[in-house]
This record gives C-alpha cells, sequence and structure tokens, in this order.
C-alpha cells in the first residue's frame, strides 16, 4: 500500500490574465521510507505539487490519498488537524518562530497537540541533540547561522512524529559544507527511523543522493526514475 498517492491531480490558477495550468493529471506513488527528489525548472509546477501533497493548496481536479485517505476532499478544520499530526514540513526560509528559542519552536507542534510539558521538554531536547544542537537549545533563530536554523526546522518536523516529511528547496540557502551535513541528517533519519522525505528541489547534492527522482515538465510527470537504493 503506497503511503502518498496521487490519482489525476490537476492545479489550475485563474490569473487575471489567463489560467494557468501548475499541475496536469499527475499520477504518482510513493512508499514508506522513501527519499524521493521532485526536479524540474523554475514554473515546473514542484513547489505547487508539493503544496498539493501537503494539503497547503486545494487541487481543482484529481486525488491526494495519504495512507488511502483523500485528504481533498477534508474541510479546511479537519486539514488543519491532519497536517498538523500527519505531515511534517521543512520549507527554505526555516519559518521558525524569531521570539522563541529553539527549543520552544520545537515544541509548538507538540504544544498544538495537546501533549503534557514534560514529555514536550524531553522530545524537544532529544530532537535537538539529534540534529546535532543540543548545547543550542535556549538560542533564538537570530543566535543561528541558516544551516543551524535549518537544522532546528527539521527537529520541529519530525516533532509530530510525521508519517513523511516535504521539503521545499530545503538546501537552497546553504553553503556546500552546510548542506551535505543536512542531507547526512536527513539520511541518517531516513535510513534509522524510516521516515519518507519528499523533497522539492534544483539541488544537484539533494538529486544525487535521492533513492528516486521525479522530473516534472509544465506540470507533468516526464520521468520518474529509481536511483540508488
Amino acid at each position: 500500500m503506497p503511503l502518498i498517492e496521487l490519482k489525476n491531480l490537476s492545479k489550475t490558477y485563474n490569473t487575471t490574465a489567463f489560467p494557468v495550468q501548475a499541475v496536469k493529471n499527475v499520477n504518482l506513488q510513493i512508499k514508506k521510507q522513501e527519499f524521493t527528489a521532485i526536479v524540474g525548472p523554475s514554473g515546473s509546477g514542484k513547489t505547487t505539487l508539493l503544496n498539493l501533497i501537503g494539503g497547503l493548496d486545494k487541487p481543482t481536479g484529481g486525488s491526494v490519498f495519504v495512507e488511502e485517505r483523500d485528504i481533498a476532499t477534508l474541510k479546511a478544520n479537519e486539514l488543519i488537524d491532519f497536517r498538523l499530526h500527519h505531515i511534517g514540513f521543512v520549507f527554505q526560509a526555516y519559518n521558525l518562530i524569531p521570539v522563541f528559542t529553539a527549543k520552544e519552536n520545537v515544541e509548538f507542534i507538540m504544544l498544538l497537540q495537546g501533549i503534557s510539558k514534560t514529555i514536550r521538554d524531553k522530545k524537544a531536547v532529544e530532537l535537538l541533540n539529534a540534529v546535532g544542537l543540543g548545547e543550542r537549545i535556549d538560542s533564538r533563530p537570530s543566535q543561528l547561522s541558516g544551516g543551524q536554523q535549518q537544522r532546528v526546522a527539521v527537529a520541529r518536523a519530525l516533532a509530530s512524529r510525521p508519517n513523511f516529511v516535504l521539503a521545499d528547496e530545503p538546501t537552497a540557502n546553504l553553503d556546500s559544507h552546510t548542506a551535505e551535513s543536512l542531507l547526512d541528517l536527513m539520511e541518517q533519519l531516513n535510513k534509522d527511523y524510516e521516515m519518507t522525505f519528499v523533497f522539492s528541489t534544483h539541488d544537484p547534492r539533494v538529486i544525487k543522493r535521492a533513492h528516486r527522482v521525479v522530473t516534472l515538465e509544465d506540470g507533468a510527470i516526464k520521468f520518474d526514475v529509481g536511483g540508488k537504493n
């Protein structure tokens, strides 16, 4: 059974000039523990596709099944709850809360889930240790480098124990060494915790490490290639 299944998925944006079909009849299955890169030139639809998978955008047509549940049919409040408990997000811009410490940023998802403070504290420290930031738990985002902020974002994404993690250009703002270090971490999490990762990326470093590379062109899948396993 696939973890994620897209059936005839489409998304059209009605701009003031003319409609733009960003995603065109995409059919795709992603299994548990895959390390998949969705690639393509700017405007190919890869970020839109990632947003549809994550329930951040509604499709114009087709279905998005996560563990056999079509999230495209969920009401707004149901979708918010589903994302909170099932999907982790890592964004290019980090999206950390600036007035929160690293620990508080990781805890925030668990707070929304109603998890007790004792468990939140313990889990946040464990996750920050896992991403190599055990000594920076009380630092705010402004006190951290870009790579460190992205590691906090990864820890936060894992805090909800999601079914999978969606990462939109996670290495775009990082130098080469930091990007490789972050990818090492994600590969280790993929291996040790069977965590499923789906990337939207231009970065050849991510593409090289992906087990599978799905290439989009004009909103449609042009190639779907399994890489190293």
